[in-house]
């Protein structure tokens, strides 16, 4: 997997919490999903730091079939190197300077050890979902409003501006409102880096609404517990669109 290869593909991708999964559990996940036709996997959660993240990695390639494994950390202290890259994560809608720099300078000693491990700069926008989040509890930071597309823009602008990569837009696990179509639509002329969408999605006319608006991935973390395979198929079909790279 090419960090290209990730920038031109796009569909559905599939949020593994090492916390709660595993590691059989998660190659008989990546299979099924990979199967049904998710085209990536997340692993991470908000809390940082689990003992068994680098087995449940190597159980998703082992069952990913090729699909790329991203590791979505919280801290440097997540990291490991059995995934195909790393989301970088800068939580650039918070002010926090912890999830600004502190946590990538203190991330600089894993990469210089595992130089094979494809970073992937990404701006992080955390997005009022309507409910605290485990992010914004953690982070201490505030979500940017759901009703203010201009501020999504700007944010996702800057990081584009001091050469961020991608773009993660996020109303957290268990969101009871995702992240609206016009929002999406504003990062996406912003950027033409990868964007990522997730929190609070939980049908295929919502993946289709945030593919049609300009997310490369849509990213769900509780569908296989919901209906399995049958509903990620689903989820995949209705993902399998083509967005438009417009603006920076």
């Amino acid at each position: 997997m090419t960090l290209r290869a990730l920038a031109t593909d796009g569909g559905l991708a599939v949020l593994v919490d090492p916390a709660r999964t595993a590691p059989r559990q998660a190659e008989e996940l990546a299979r099924r999903a990979s199967d049904a036709g998710a085209r990536a996997f997340l692993l991470g959660n908000s809390f940082g730091d689990d003992e068994r993240t680098g087995e449940v990695g190597r159980a998703l390639r082992r069952g990913a079939n090729g699909v790329p494994v991203l590791q979505f950390p919280a801290t440097a202290s997540q990291l490991v190197a059995d995934v195909d890259a790393v989301l970088l994560l800068s939580l650039v809608s918070g002010r926090n300077p912890q999830y600004l720099i502190e946590e990538h300078v203190r991330a600089v000693p894993f990469f210089e050890r595992h130089p094979e491990v494809a970073v992937l700069s990404t701006a992080y926008c955390l997005i009022d979902g309507g409910h605290v989040t485990s992010v914004e509890a953690v982070s201490q930071t505030r979500p940017l409003p759901a009703d203010k597309p201009e501020l999504v823009a700007a944010h996702v602008r800057a990081a584009m501006l001091i050469g961020m990569q991608a773009v993660y837009l996020d109303a957290g696990s268990g969101a009871t409102r995702r992240v609206d179509p016009s929002l999406i639509r504003a990062a996406r002329e912003a950027t033409r880096g990868t964007l990522f969408v997730g929190g609070g999605v939980r049908d295929a006319a919502q993946v289709r609404e945030a593919r049609a608006a300009g997310a490369d991935y849509v990213v769900v973390g509780t569908a296989l517990e919901r209906g399995g395979s049958r509903v990620v198929r689903e989820l995949a079909e209705a993902a399998m669109v083509t967005t438009a790279r417009v603006g920076a």
